[in-house]
């Protein structure tokens, strides 16, 4: 219950710019922005991301370029 109540009352900011997280793990993600810290890559074209899911994301776009040259 107190996890979720953190989600309500966001008690950590962004030393940066103030802006408020409910979690430790949000306020480091957050933070690199202001770093540019980008700690997730792709293994095809080593493009680079801040956030796993937006890695994620990027992979999908890959796999529909392989299943749009398997049917040419």
């Amino acid at each position: 219950m107190k996890t979720h109540i953190r989600t309500h009352t966001k008690e950590k900011p962004c030393e940066i710019c103030n802006k408020a997280v409910s979690h430790r793990q949000s306020l480091q993600s957050h933070l690199r922005i202001h770093t540019e810290e980008k700690p997730y890559s792709c293994d095809i074209c080593n493009k680079a991301f801040s956030q796993a899911p937006n890695l994620k994301v990027h992979l999908r776009a890959h796999a529909k370029e392989k299943t749009c040259v398997r049917h040419l």
